[in-house]
């Protein structure tokens, strides 16, 4: 396991706290945090596992020595993904070309495809269809995976198939994501044993169905409106709208299908993964395991820290003054200087 010190603001503390700060607050002046300039993306649409059509944006620098490619969490779309534009930023400027897409279900995707989410089941396989597309366009090799939350767990399972399918013609060398999900039905079970919990789990659902409600509205015979409103939580989003079109029986057997815990030790590529044990979102009994197999698999690279939320990570001035970092996006400053480590 890595040894890293991470500190932030001492209001921030706290996982409860720094993940309301970066839901509520942080999302707001995030430009005003760092230097770097928004990379000149292009729209690009690729053909995802089984052809399903990807909606990204693709920014290329000049000299550029390697290829990020990145996606998002549970709910979103590229446009509102001010996290994710962060990384695209830093990566840019420090000579990564930045492949961002809309995964299965969400933003431009769902408007090109009824097809829905699989937590990584065939997301996976998009992560290695979009390097090759993104190959024939000019990005440059190597390649890593990226993302955080549910996106994260997208990125493992990219780095999983990038193994197991035909790449020789390129070389995707490993991947790094930050709290990734890991267990949905353990860390959903206990989400809802505590009231900010509870509110998380009803703000996400909400979102959820709006973006079955926008896949409805441009493929009204993909999802029957009725069964989107029988949704109240994120359980029953997924057993009212994917788990069937899976060939699921139950939600409890979809989420062990698609586990990003179990495929961690059949990882064997470098990856890394931070996370953070005051994480209010999963299971904190998760962390005993995570760290028994990061220890057991050589390939992994785990940086469990003592605070940062859920995807938060903002540092304190002494943290940035400590790594000499340019700005409080700690996270990402790891795992770009992770990834040209291994460049």
């Amino acid at each position: 396991m890595l040894k890293y010190e991470y500190s932030p603001p001492l209001p921030l503390r706290n996982g409860i706290t720094m993940t309301s700060y970066v839901g509520l607050l942080a999302s707001h002046n995030w430009e005003n945090t760092i230097t770097d300039p928004e990379p000149p993306y292009h729209e690009v649409i690729f053909s995802g596992f089984q052809d399903v059509p990807i909606f990204g944006w693709v920014a290329i620098p000049p000299h550029a020595h390697s290829t990020i490619v990145a996606t998002y969490g549970i709910t979103g779309q590229l446009t509102q993904q001010w996290i994710l534009k962060i990384l695209g930023r830093k990566a840019y400027s420090q000579g990564f070309a930045v492949v961002l897409f809309d995964w299965r279900a969400h933003g431009k995707t769902a408007e090109l495809s009824p097809t829905l989410t699989s937590d990584g089941l065939y997301e996976g396989e998009d992560f290695v269809k979009i390097a090759q597309g993104s190959a024939k366009m000019g990005c440059p090799q190597p390649f890593w995976f990226t993302g955080y939350s549910l996106g994260g767990q997208l990125a493992l399972w990219g780095v999983k198939a990038s193994a197991s399918l035909a790449t020789s013609d390129i070389n995707i060398a490993g991947g790094a994501v930050i709290c990734p999900s890991l267990d949905s039905e353990r860390s959903l079970k206990y989400l809802v044993t505590h009231p900010f919990g509870k509110y998380m789990d009803y703000c996400i659902t909400q979102e959820l169905k709006k973006l079955a409600q926008k896949i409805h509205s441009h493929h009204p015979e993909s999802i029957d409106i009725k069964v989107i409103e029988r949704a109240n939580s994120i359980w029953t989003v997924d057993q009212e709208l994917v788990i069937q079109k899976l060939g699921f029986d139950t939600v409890s057997d979809y989420y062990q299908a698609s586990s990003g815990l179990k495929i961690l030790p059949n990882l064997h590529k470098p990856t890394l993964i931070i996370y953070a044990a005051d994480d209010p979102l999963f299971d904190p009994e998760l962390i005993p395991e995570i760290e028994n197999i990061a220890a057991d698999n050589p390939d992994i690279d785990l940086l469990l820290t003592r605070y940062g939320g859920h995807v938060g990570y903002i540092s304190s001035k002494k943290c940035q003054q400590q790594y000499q970092d340019p700005d409080q996006w700690w996270a990402w400053n790891r795992i770009l200087e992770w990834f040209k480590n291994r460049n």
